[in-house]
């Protein structure tokens, strides 16, 4: 049982944990099935401790995968002001209309409407057309000759997480295998495990495999800043469901198997959409869904998913699917076992 009384004012700092410095992963491993896997039993909080590639150890033939199919734009550039020459980092947060894009910009005073910057020695030009006051992020009209998403490949760099000091070697490494729909400002992490091999031996055992898609936000590295967690507010992403894949999950259920979720951003699109129709349908929305304990899940049975941040609102998610106390305690003995944490770290299985 949890030591937190639902119904009473949940605090962010209950879901405080110590990580050592050392502990925050600043590269992959090779290869990406090498990751270690915790295995934690939501039933009693018992823990195994294996590795990714044993994963087909915990999955059955009738069960189903599903994976969030985004690509991650290398979305951090840099501008020079026109007219004095000012450099300025942008980061690119979501697509809006007509290539206009919401990002982030650092100094941000140097970024005001109507000024224009040079990219990639013109390669993209880029005109701060509004700002959002609240957030204070700028919305940029680009032009650029063809693609942006193809320019943006040859002149961006990946936007990887604060935390993450070391250079990236290889760009697609900050991708999964299966990536194709592009529009993330971050990676949806719990993927990067999986080999195309292993999809196939997982395939080979009679596990189906589905995709949605959701856009990865920065807004997933936002602090929580308020004391009673049920007062966060939510970012916005946008997701798909195909068609495909909700028949895939309606049949899966309709034979009494998993829907195994694979990431935290799969489970959002998920649970996004069984709340909004009390079942499963192909769907395209946004969503701005908060999960904590106390959520009461209805299309998820099973959860692949990294170790997240402290007061995150993705430990929050964990927690209410494993268990508050079981998470915590998973979470200190993943420390105690010096288990590597955050995007490029280990993983965790969460099962009855």
């Amino acid at each position: 049982m949890s030591n937190i009384n639902y119904g009473d004012f949940m605090k962010t700092s209950d879901f405080f944990y110590e990580l050592p410095e050392n502990l925050i992963a600043q590269t992959p491993v090779e290869p990406r099935n090498s990751s270690r896997l915790m295995v934690l039993h939501k039933s009693d909080g018992s823990i195994e401790h294996r590795i990714f590639r044993d994963l087909g150890d915990y999955l059955n033939e009738g069960d189903c995968l599903i994976l969030n199919d985004t690509r991650v734009i290398p979305a951090r550039i840099y501008g020079v002001k026109k007219d004095t020459g000012a450099v300025v980092e942008f980061l690119l947060v979501a697509q809006k209309e007509n290539n206009i894009w919401e990002c982030l910009c650092k100094p941000g005073k140097r970024a005001k409407i109507g000024t224009e910057f040079i990219f990639g020695e013109g390669k993209l030009i880029g005109e701060i057309v509004d700002i959002d006051d609240d957030e204070g992020n700028r919305f940029v009209q680009f032009t650029c000759d063809g693609n942006i998403f193809a320019v943006l490949d040859e002149i961006g760099a990946m936007p990887l997480p604060p935390y993450i000091k070391e250079k990236l070697q290889d760009k697609e490494r900050y991708q999964t295998v299966y990536s194709r729909e592009l529009g993330s400002a971050a990676a949806p992490t719990a993927g990067l495990h999986f080999t195309p091999e292993m999809l196939e031996e997982i395939r080979s055992m009679g596990v189906n495999i589905g995709y949605v898609t959701l856009h990865v936000g920065l807004g997933t590295f936002r602090p929580v800043k308020v004391d009673d967690v049920t007062k966060h507010k939510m970012h916005t992403e946008h997701y798909v469901v195909p068609q495909e894949t909700a028949d895939l999950i309606n049949q899966t259920k309709a034979n009494g198997k998993r829907v195994i979720s694979v990431g935290t951003t799969s489970c959002r699109t998920l649970e996004s959409v069984a709340s909004k129709y009390g079942e499963m349908r192909a769907d395209e929305d946004d969503t701005s869904i908060f999960i904590y304990p106390g959520y009461d899940f209805k299309c998820i049975d099973a959860l692949i998913t990294n170790f997240h941040l402290p007061e995150s609102t993705l430990i929050m998610l964990v927690s209410a699917f494993a268990g508050f106390d079981n998470i915590m305690n998973a979470y200190n003995t993943a420390v105690a076992e010096k288990y590597r944490f955050f995007s490029f770290g280990d993983s965790m299985m969460i099962e009855d």
